[in-house]
């Protein structure tokens, strides 16, 4: 009799879900999510970054990723392999998606150079907001990074960081292609 009611307590809250699922059929993925289509495929991007304080020169980077939508189409999913020379060559591993209740983009990443990034966005027309928490060698700092569409298969990006979120510094620059 023990062992049913233990098994019964630690089923119970994964059986519930299943069944309000079965009764209710499957969620289907908010419309926003569409807008995230244009990023699918294969992308070439390439640009300059300031890797010291201001004044310092800027330096080359590129970058090729693939995104695909995860079964369910609730997520896009994309892998990107950059060069960030002279400082590392990399990976990257990035999910986007639709928060509904927050009514705002979703961005979490994961890099090979150990970095994890959780970033919410909004769209107005054709330009792409994405803010950001950056915390670099013990410092807390606001990012903001701003795509615009150009075309279907071209955008250009920038990347600022902020002490305080008003002043904005730009630490990257650049233009991403669909090949």
């Amino acid at each position: 009799m023990r062992g049913f009611v233990f098994r019964a307590l630690v089923l119970v809250p994964f059986l519930l879900p299943t069944t309000l699922l079965a009764q209710q059929g499957l969620p289907a993925p908010a419309p926003e999510l569409k807008k995230l289509e244009m990023f699918t495929g294969e992308w070439s991007s390439e640009g300059t970054m300031i890797l010291g304080p201001p004044g310092t020169p800027p330096t080359k980077w590129t970058a090729t990723s693939h995104g695909e939508w995860m079964e369910g189409n609730f997520f896009l999913v994309e892998h990107t392999d950059m060069d960030l020379s002279p400082v590392a060559k990399g990976k990257e591993l990035a999910v986007m998606g639709f928060d509904a209740d927050k009514k705002v983009y979703t961005y979490k990443s994961f890099s090979s150079m150990g970095q994890a990034e959780d970033s919410t966005g909004t769209v107005d027309g054709s330009t792409w907001t994405w803010l950001s928490d950056e915390h670099y060698g013990g410092m807390n700092m606001k990012g903001r990074y701003t795509m615009k569409i150009l075309s279907p298969t071209s955008y250009t990006l920038k990347f600022e960081m902020s002490p305080d979120g008003n002043t904005w510094t730009t630490v990257m620059e650049g233009k991403a292609t669909k090949r």
